[in-house]
């Protein structure tokens, strides 16, 4: 019987220790993700950590997370503590740019043992980058949000990235935050649904 502290334990020391790209050159601190690690029905996976991220080894912290923050818990009903929160690759691109797909390809590993570990029902990806990555698909966000989709037996359900919403601060009906309203009251009736 595999021991899931110890293999947490692990995984964790593996990523702050890890070389295998050229992020590890700039970065200040790995960006390891958090949340509950049993029972954990959904996890939200972003693209790279931010400034603030980098800062303090913390996902989604700065002003896209405090956005994401209150989208799960205003429009949603969601206590981001009862959901885990990931990035694609664990350390902060330069400039907040995208990640190359030679440096998600470093750092697939150890978002793959997460979600074994994790096993969860639900992954929503935020944004283009999680969302090509997990569908390997170049179709872009606004055409595959708020669908649910499959991956590996585990429901995929894109959503726009926060910080793609403070860009776009409309809220008439149809614009992105109007949508993306739509996609979290989606999310939280798929939870109660799988809780029956």
């Amino acid at each position: 019987m595999i021991d899931i502290n110890s293999a947490w334990q692990e995984l964790r020391q593996r990523v702050e220790q890890c070389k295998k790209c050229e992020l590890c050159k700039t970065r200040h601190k790995t960006v390891f993700g958090e949340g509950p690690t049993e029972n954990c029905k959904v996890v939200f996976v972003g693209e790279g950590p931010g400034e603030e991220e980098d800062m303090t080894g913390r996902p989604f912290v700065g002003a896209a997370g405090q956005l994401l923050t209150n989208i799960l818990e205003k429009g949603g009903g969601i206590l981001r503590k009862s959901v885990y929160i990931a990035n694609v690759v664990k350390c902060r691109p330069p400039n907040n740019r995208d990640p190359k797909e030679n440096e998600m390809l470093a750092c697939s590993e150890y978002l793959e043992a997460q979600l074994l570990l994790l096993r969860p029902q639900i992954v929503v990806t935020l944004g283009n980058v999680p969302t090509r990555w997990f569908l390997k698909s170049d179709k872009g966000i606004t055409n595959m949000r708020g669908q649910w989709l499959d991956w590996r037996g585990i429901k995929l359900f894109p959503m726009y990235h926060p910080s793609y919403l403070l860009r776009n601060q409309s809220r008439e009906k149809g614009s992105p935050k109007s949508q993306t309203w739509d996609d979290i009251k989606a999310l939280r009736n798929k939870i109660k649904e799988l809780e029956n």
